[in-house]
């Protein structure tokens, strides 16, 4: 790693998600623990209650809301990364706080089924049910139903792209926005970087690979990109986008032919190539290359929902 020009605050970090399935159970447990200790900060609520998911099988979301501004409110459903394995991470919690906070908005945080056992499609049709349930409980949420953004990092990105792609073909309305932060995008692992960086710290290629494996351990769907956006038929109808992506990250170079594709397609995206950053850089929050980073997606989840 000597070799790349990592800021040194994310050189810290040097851990790896287990992706071992006999040692998952015991962390999405560990990890689920350390994000009920993140405290919400003062002027937010935060709400938790179970939903449909697919099939019927009870969700977990978690709601923040800011508690003095005036409903109905824009909403983002976020869908945390963690290579479809991991539970939300106290950074997913905080960063959630955050846009609530100071975009205003309501953030619908959704505790989708995970691997080993949940294989795709599972996680994926529990976000679009998650999504189709906020859009159908609008009113009652105090949600404005026109403004109703996805978002997610990491494996997060794939999922919202992927409900973007389902809402699209099951004929309900798509989200007003999509915000991809470092987003999983593509399952055939081609791109320069994704042969370049195999020892990067947080997330490499050779997790990667690991994770596609057991995602897709049932096989891809004929039309692909529900799993693999970057494999989408077509990406006409989907909503304009925010791609962010980390310089030294085996996913950058997928994100960023991810936003030149919508930019093909005729689709708003604005993409933003973070420096000297890696995989889960916010892991680092009081690092200035975070907070300029979560400032800049707030700006644009505001000009958004304007």
């Amino acid at each position: 790693m000597e070799q790349y020009n990592i800021h040194p605050d994310f050189l810290k970090y040097k851990i790896t998600p287990p992706l071992n399935p006999a040692f998952l159970p015991a962390v999405q447990f560990f990890m689920k623990r350390m994000q009920d200790m993140v405290k919400i900060p003062e002027g937010l609520k935060e709400t938790r209650r179970k939903i449909p998911g697919y099939q019927d099988v009870p969700v977990g979301i978690s709601i923040f809301e800011p508690e003095e501004e005036r409903e109905p409110l824009p909403a983002l459903v976020y869908f945390h990364g963690g290579a479809f394995a991991l539970q939300s991470a106290p950074c997913h919690k905080k960063l959630s706080c955050s846009y609530a906070l100071n975009t205003p908005c309501k953030v619908v945080s959704v505790d989708y089924r995970l691997l080993p056992e949940n294989t795709f499609p599972i996680g994926l049709e529990d976000c679009f049910a998650a999504y189709r349930w906020v859009l159908e409980n609008a009113a009652q949420l105090g949600i404005s139903p026109n403004q109703i953004a996805v978002g997610g990092d990491s494996a997060g990105g794939a999922l919202s792209a992927g409900v973007c792609l389902l809402a699209r073909d099951r004929g309900i309305p798509v989200p007003c926005f999509q915000m991809l932060i470092y987003p999983v995008m593509d399952e055939r692992q081609n791109s320069a970087s994704m042969k370049k960086y195999n020892d990067t710290p947080l997330w490499n290629s050779r997790l990667n690979a690991k994770m596609w494996k057991m995602y897709l351990k049932d096989g891809l769907p004929v039309e692909k990109g529900y799993a693999s956006p970057a494999e989408a038929v077509s990406l006409e109808g989907m909503p304009p986008a925010y791609v962010e992506v980390a310089e030294y990250d085996c996913l950058r170079d997928e994100g960023i032919a991810f936003a030149k594709a919508l930019k093909d397609s005729g689709i708003p995206a604005e993409l933003y190539e973070t420096k000297r950053t890696v995989h889960g850089f916010e892991i680092a929050e009081k690092n200035e290359i975070v907070k300029e980073s979560v400032d800049r997606r707030i700006k644009k989840l505001r000009s958004v929902f304007q």
